[in-house]
């Protein structure tokens, strides 16, 4: 915890959680690894040793494979009903409703999110996922075609198959969620790999699925480092790669799964225009700002960290959202204190990254004219960072840095701030601010990005499909949309004319 803040008392404080489960899921069984390696995990505000995980290696991710194989094309899973699907989806979010504030915790303990926003944000969002998909288990279907001739044309949505999942630290078990969910609710199956900084919260989720019942081998979990993502993508009985994090680990990727010609979705990085018009509510506008690039302590891929303001109000906005980001700073503290709004970065990489990028902000020419700085002597902690004067050129308007840090950068007219905020090779989402709704929908049909926020931001629901333009990637998770990402399309034609 920074020494500048004050400790709470225990009762505003969430109990650490006791770590249950660090193997690896193979086939229904908890097992270590074949080489017997292991990697630690660590509370990110201490610095501290949280636990040693079972490391996956490339025979590890082989065993996995086969038993998703076995468990697609043989025994319970291919022979249930759909609706059968379902109702185990709506059972093992039951167990995590009934679990919530363990999960939360867990999310607190190996990522150093606030637990608040853990249990606020993080885990309900968890449980409305797997409820989503639970309904449409029984509602993928195909269609009659009435093509030309004495035949009778039918098409089927079949399960795409073994499932490579992918996912990254940011947000741990939501990210299970959004990739089994869709996944399950199909009929396939998966293998899945955490990320190396966070695995503890996708195992224990995984225990919780085997209690809902799911079958041996539907879900395995293999957490390890890029070497288990690599054999998981190299495998030849993938048949599909769902990954969420870097446009650069995408490119790598995809250069190796094009051996087998794998289906690919991707879900990657993110420098989303935040604009905000003269004629915007401003005072719901800087606290609109303020969220979408400061919370989850700026790690999210959709963070507004370019934030676009017109010029007679720039100033103004400049002003009061220093205060907001300096009112921040007093709540940085311990992630188990329910008044804490903002935690540690998830690691010492992740932590040196944001403050390289905070000296070369600095170093362009651009006005640092709040944060800054690392909070306190101990964790991962970095001070809400603001940086004005920022012109589009410069390292901290082009790259995604992920973490705490704004830049402001004022503009003119809407024309104008259209094609600034379309000049990246990112395109994952925009927000616009403005008491104009004509101007509103303009801005948003131009603007290149897989979701656009009018007077809001950082909006998710279960429904609503989410994904980017670009380099931001490629297909979309949640809603009807994700799918298709984990189906294959049959033609059936029979001829009727005898």
């Amino acid at each position: 915890m920074p020494a500048a803040v004050k400790k709470k008392p225990a009762a505003q404080k969430v109990a650490r959680p006791k770590v249950r489960q660090t193997k690896l899921l193979i086939g229904g069984e908890w097992c270590d690894s074949v080489s017997g390696q292991t990697f630690a995990t660590h509370h990110p505000a201490t610095e501290e040793k949280i636990a040693d995980v079972a490391r996956a290696n490339e025979e590890d991710v082989d065993r996995a494979v086969k038993a998703a194989r076995r468990a697609f094309e043989e025994g319970d899973w291919p022979k249930m009903d759909a609706r059968d699907r379902g109702r185990l989806l709506n059972k093992l979010a039951d167990i995590i409703e009934a679990n919530q504030e363990e999960l939360a915790a867990l999310e607190t303990l190996d990522n150093g999110k606030p637990v608040k926003d853990a249990l606020t944000a993080d885990v309900p969002l968890v449980i409305d996922c797997l409820r989503y998909y639970a309904g449409w288990a029984d509602k993928v279907h195909g269609q009659t075609i009435p093509v030309r001739g004495e035949y009778f044309c039918y098409t089927r949505r079949e399960p795409v198959g073994v499932c490579g999942q992918i996912i990254p630290w940011n947000f741990p078990a939501l990210m299970v969620a959004w990739k089994w969910g869709p996944a399950l609710a199909t009929g396939c199956t998966i293998v899945m790999k955490p990320a190396e900084q966070t695995p503890l919260s996708c195992l224990r989720m995984a225990e919780w699925a085997i209690e809902a019942g799911f079958p041996p081998g539907v879900i395995n979990v293999v957490p390890g480092y890029g070497d288990a993502g690599a054999a998981l993508v190299k495998h030849p009985d993938v048949d599909k790669i769902a990954f969420t994090g870097s446009t650069e680990t995408a490119q790598l990727i995809m250069r190796d799964a094009a051996a087998t010609l794998k289906r690919i979705t991707f879900e990657l990085g993110g420098k989303s225009p935040n604009i905000i018009f003269a004629d915007s509510d401003l005072d719901a506008a800087v606290a609109g700002a303020e969220f979408g690039l400061f919370f989850n302590q700026g790690q999210c891929c959709c963070a507004g960290s370019r934030v676009f303001v017109e010029q007679n109000v720039h100033e103004e906005f400049v002003a009061r959202v220093i205060e907001r980001a300096q009112a921040r700073r007093a709540g940085i503290g311990d992630p188990f204190d329910m008044e804490t709004v903002q935690g540690p970065q998830v690691d010492k990489d992740q932590f040196d990254k944001i403050m390289r990028y905070i000296d070369s902000g600095r170093q362009s020419g651009a006005k640092c004219v709040t944060g800054g700085s690392r909070a306190g002597d101990k964790g991962f902690f970095v001070e809400p960072t603001v940086f004005d004067q920022v012109t589009d050129d410069m390292e901290i308007a082009t790259d995604e840095i992920f973490g705490p840090v704004m830049s402001v950068l004022p503009f003119r007219d809407a024309d104008e701030v259209i094609e600034r905020g379309n000049k990246t090779f990112y395109g994952l989402a925009a927000a616009v601010w403005t008491r104009d709704v004509a101007k509103a929908h303009r801005i948003a049909n131009k603007l290149r990005a897989g979701t656009v926020w009018v007077n809001c931001y950082d909006v998710f629901d279960a429904g609503a499909p989410f994904g980017g333009f670009k380099m931001s990637g490629i297909g979309r998770e949640l809603g009807e949309a994700a799918l298709a990402n984990y189906t294959e399309l049959k033609t059936v034609t029979v001829n009727l004319g005898g």
